[in-house]
């Protein structure tokens, strides 16, 4: 996958699988531009260092104002990934109310700002180009969201996103995917399930190596897809 002079956004980076993702953009050659929170989300980021890594504290993906500021200062974008996310565990009656708001503004809310911001900034580029989201499982196959319905519920809002957009700005070589994970073997997740067949959940840098094919100019054909990234789960 030849990425060499693309610029690519990275949202989410410092989480594990963004720190993933990264790696494997740089590896590939891509220019890397990744919003953190505030300066030190910043400054705990792994790749920070990295020549061809552009750290920006933007504040909150879900403020329109700060997602605009960040992309209006990328010139020649090529792909944006958007893994910038929440997770909250809980049954309806047990989670508090604010939970669905929450869980939709941490994800559907920021997808859908950094798709329209990566649209305006794609269009200005004039070359076409690639989105990339990051659905899961339960917002797939819902049913597997039982004790977690907010979260299900705003994944599933990432993946009809995904899909819509998809069709809305085909015409304009601009690729949209998503890939559904599972249970991404990560320390806090084995750390919350312990007694878990870690071995059978996807590794970051496996999911990241799918990401980034969907977000190279390799990938000539595929677009509106979710791409399920369960590993052995």
């Amino acid at each position: 996958m030849d990425l060499n002079g693309r610029n690519a956004v990275v949202t989410g980076g410092a989480g594990a699988l963004g720190t993933a993702v990264v790696a494997r953009l740089l590896a590939e050659g891509a220019t890397c531009h990744v919003p953190a929170f505030d300066d030190a989300e910043a400054a705990r980021f792994p790749h920070a260092g990295h020549e061809r890594v552009r750290l920006c504290a933007t504040g909150d993906l879900a403020d329109w104002n700060a997602v605009e500021r960040f992309y209006a200062g990328i010139d020649g974008l090529w792909a944006s990934i958007h893994l910038a996310g929440g997770f909250d565990m809980g049954g309806i009656a047990e989670a508090p109310p604010e939970t669905f708001a929450r869980q939709m503004s941490m994800n559907a809310a920021t997808c859908y700002l950094c798709c329209r911001a990566a649209v305006a900034a794609l269009r200005r580029a004039g070359a076409g180009g690639r989105i990339v989201n990051v659905a899961a499982r339960p917002g797939v196959e819902p049913r597997t969201g039982a004790g977690m319905a907010a979260y299900a519920a705003a994944k599933a809002a990432v993946a009809a996103l995904t899909q819509a957009l998809a069709e809305e700005v085909a015409a304009e070589g601009i690729w949209v995917n998503a890939v559904a994970p599972s249970i991404l073997d990560t320390p806090a997740n084995r750390a919350a399930m312990p007694e878990a067949d870690h071995a059978a959940w996807p590794k970051t840098e496996q999911v990241a190596q799918t990401i980034a094919f969907l977000a190279a100019p390799d990938n000539a054909v595929t677009r509106g897809a979710v791409v399920p990234v369960y590993g052995g789960v």
